[in-house]
């Protein structure tokens, strides 16, 4: 017993280390962190076409908004294509009704998903191949603009900085427990991986995307082969990042605030098969799969483990090795909390759901659980009522 007491205390003492370093980090973002906004400069004198291209399957619920807040913006040179992918919902109608309102918007619709395709990938591939801008810009169905000046300031900034793909990342719109609970907790994960600083440094292998708005230049775009080249992968935008970066293209991915906001998921059931997909698609290997099992284990469960078994131990007259475990594991429970809740504010989450950070640990758990089942031979990956066969990668 009194090894699991220095293992427990060991690993807590090492993690409230880490989530010490976390503070710096988030310090030094909140100071020198670039953030865009639509107080950003832009649109030049000549502003380029830029083609607005979105993927839509059943996004009857959402599509209108989509549209509608994309209509309105105030870039004067840009065209909106909506890919209606196989819906059996009311979205072909919408748009329609919307492309007579509007003659810069078109509508293409797909009725057959080719062998080899991911839906989203063929939808997208079919309507960036109609359309005429010098930029591509790719955003989400469930996108909703919050400022009219998006496009102005992405594609000035990606002028201004010579970049060949932009992400600029947006506010996630969270309503309930669920929600407030486990997304911000899943983006945590990506970060595991995917240090901004990282992504956006050319030397350094990381390379990340966001598919709710990714502007790509055509002549990058082309270079790296179209959505041909990531076919069938369930995260496109992920594997596009890093043919990107590996292609010597310059990728960028920016945090911004008071542009859009997007609803990820709206259930514990749309989040778990939403997230466990975005891992499987991103991962993919049993190892890395395992490793952010391990990481997510230490960091968020374990201190709690500590801090209960600890103290519960030795006023029950275990040793002083137990004490010492409980009371680091107390600090680092105070600590991770403390860097969550900053953490929260700086993302535009509501800051109090960092009390909940232990749950959407374990819901997290559990979506990296289902995420490693992919990986079983004959394993079948659905989403967005497809269907599709996985294949384990080495």
């Amino acid at each position: 017993m009194t090894a699991i007491a220095v293992l427990l205390a060991v690993i807590s003492g090492a993690v409230s280390l880490i989530w010490s370093s976390r503070h710096l980090k988030i310090r030094r973002e909140r100071k020198h962190g670039f953030v865009l906004t639509g107080d950003y400069a832009g649109p030049g004198d000549k502003p380029p076409l830029v083609s607005v291209v979105v993927a839509a399957k059943d996004e009857e619920a959402c599509i209108d908004t989509c549209i509608r807040t994309m209509l309105s913006q105030d870039y004067p040179n840009f065209e909106m294509i909506v890919c209606n992918d196989r819906s059996t919902d009311r979205t072909a109608q919408i748009v329609s009704g919307l492309c007579e309102e509007d003659t810069r918007l078109r509508l293409v619709n797909i009725d057959h998903l080719p062998e080899g395709w991911c839906g989203k990938n063929n939808a997208m591939q079919t309507g960036i191949s109609t359309a005429n801008g010098e930029w591509i810009c790719m955003i989400d169905a469930d996108c909703r603009q919050l400022s009219n000046r998006t496009i102005s300031v992405a594609v000035q900034y990606a002028i201004d900085n010579h970049i060949d793909m932009l992400s600029v990342l947006p506010i996630l719109e969270m309503k309930g427990l669920w929600e407030n609970a486990i997304q911000p907790v899943c983006s945590g994960v990506m970060m595991i991986w995917y240090d901004p600083d990282k992504v956006n440094n050319p030397k350094c292998r990381p390379a990340y995307a966001n598919g709710a708005f990714i502007l790509i230049s055509r002549e990058a775009y082309m270079k790296i082969g179209t959505h041909e080249a990531v076919r069938d992968k369930v995260n496109e935008d992920m594997h596009m990042a890093d043919i990107t970066k590996k292609a010597g293209l310059k990728l960028r991915v920016v945090r911004s605030q008071g542009l859009y906001m997007v609803r990820m998921y709206t259930s514990l059931r749309s989040i778990l098969l939403g997230w466990s997909r975005i891992f499987y698609g991103t991962f993919g290997t049993l190892g890395r799969l395992i490793a952010s099992f391990a990481l997510m284990f230490c960091m968020g469960v374990v201190p709690y483990i500590s801090a209960a078994l600890g103290l519960a131990a030795y006023f029950a007259g275990a040793g002083t090795a137990w004490l010492v475990t409980g009371l680091l594991g107390l600090a680092a429970v105070v600590m991770q909390v403390s860097v969550i809740g900053r953490f929260y504010k700086l993302i535009k989450a509501k800051p109090l759901y960092c009390l909940t950070y232990w749950l959407g640990c374990l819901i997290t758990l559990y979506a990296i659980i289902l995420s490693i089942s992919k990986l079983r031979k004959g394993a079948k990956l659905v989403w967005r009522n497809t269907s599709y066969a996985v294949t384990t990668k080495n």
